[in-house]
């Protein structure tokens, strides 16, 4: 019979065995609950940080839905200070209203002339706006300078040697005449038939001078309401006066500046004071300092002669067709950019006689077109033999006294 002692006590013999598989089954509990705590952790940040984003956007779309729903304003000017709390004001339609002023807003910023906003129900003032520029005034001034230069005008050296006297030597050498005692020219016309130069020329001074420049087309300036026009013209020549030195460019100006009839129709007399302001402000009251005005048309037949007197266009500049040396500088000018083979420019000029230069130019663009049609890299002269044909019948006007047959035998 076995004694007590041989008898194996609970848990004695598998006992180290049995604590050793708890351990490692805690262990691996604890790390796979730390794992999950941290991935909660984690989920819990962006969670949170997504909540904070949802509310901007959605305190956003609250302010967008608010704006939506809040009246709109209606833009005016301030006539008349009555007294601490009234004012007469301009509504944008030009009606005349007496309104209440906001308590809220710098009094000494009210004055008559202030551009201010007005509720659409009262018609109190509730804001003051700053002057603004007409977007089309705004928008006209050349930001990036055209990439033209004199050297590339042919036949026009003592158009533009007359165009750079009159604009840009008083602008850069204004100490010169004010020794001689004399006034400088205020404006240069450009007169003469369509395709000739005059909005190359403008273009040129436009990259050659250090001014602000502005072009507008005198079109743009026939507005359909009363007294529309009349305000863009003051805005343009407040915008050349506060970024002077300053040169405006007003191309077509046969659009506004036509010649003043007594039977008009309603729209001929809105053009007609548009026209009355410009006058006034190319010779007023108020000295243009450092702006000067270059105005082209191929109409100077129609144009007021208040608006040619002197002191307005003190110099009128002809732009004519090209005779035979412009002809050759402008074909030249052309045909240098071009990858070409052995071009005869001066049987070119032969043929071309009474073409402008944007003929002249639409002559070598055709000739090119016609070497990439045929998969050529290289413009022969039977090209420009094909193309001057093709502008000519487009001209209407044959080819004078050549024969294209002549061309090249």
């Amino acid at each position: 019979m076995a004694s007590e002692s041989d008898s194996v006590r609970p848990g004695s013999a598998g006992g180290p065995t049995t604590n050793a598989d708890e351990i490692s089954t805690l262990e691996g509990d604890y790390r796979r609950l730390n794992d999950e705590a941290q991935k909660l952790l984690t989920e819990r940040v962006f969670l949170e940080s997504e909540i904070t984003r949802l509310k901007k956007k959605a305190g956003r779309l609250e302010e967008e839905v608010r704006l939506i729903k809040s009246p709109p304003l209606i833009i005016g000017h301030i006539q008349d200070l009555l007294d601490d709390e009234h004012a007469v004001v301009r509504s944008s339609n030009g009606t005349v209203f007496q309104v209440s002023l906001n308590q809220r807003l710098d009094t000494d910023k009210l004055r008559p002339g202030t551009r201010v906003a007005l509720n659409q129900d009262s018609l109190s003032i509730v804001d003051i706006l700053h002057d603004a520029w007409d977007p089309l005034i705004s928008g006209a001034e050349i930001v990036e300078k055209p990439d033209m230069g004199y050297d590339m005008i042919g036949g026009l050296d003592e158009q533009i040697e007359a165009l750079r006297e009159a604009i840009e030597l008083p602008l850069e050498r204004p100490e010169a005449f004010r020794k001689v005692g004399i006034d400088p020219p205020k404006g240069v016309l450009l007169v003469g038939p369509p395709g000739c130069g005059k909005t190359m020329i403008a273009k040129a001074v436009a990259a050659q001078t250090s001014a602000t420049f502005i072009r507008l087309v005198g079109s743009e300036l026939a507005q359909k309401y009363i007294g529309e026009g009349g305000r863009m013209v003051r805005e343009l020549f407040a915008l050349a006066k506060e970024k002077s030195p300053a040169i405006i460019f007003l191309d077509e100006i046969d659009a506004i500046g036509a010649k003043r009839l007594d039977s008009a129709t309603s729209g001929d007399r809105e053009v007609q004071r548009t026209l009355m302001q410009l006058l006034a402000e190319m010779d007023g009251f108020d000295a243009l300092d450092d702006v000067k005005i270059i105005a082209a048309t191929n109409r100077p037949d129609i144009l007021d002669d208040a608006l040619l007197r002197p002191g307005r266009f003190d110099r009128i500049v002809e732009i004519p067709i090209p005779d035979e040396e412009g002809r050759e500088a402008i074909l030249r000018i052309n045909v240098t950019r071009m990858s070409t083979s052995r071009i005869n420019v001066r049987r070119l000029v032969v043929l071309t006689k009474g073409f402008s230069g944007a003929d002249l130019k639409a002559v070598c663009v055709e000739a090119g077109m016609l070497t990439i049609k045929d998969g050529r890299d290289q413009v022969t002269n039977d090209d420009f033999k094909k193309s001057i044909s093709t502008v000519s019948h487009k001209r209407k006007t044959g080819f004078s006294d050549a024969d294209p047959d002549s061309l090249y035998n």
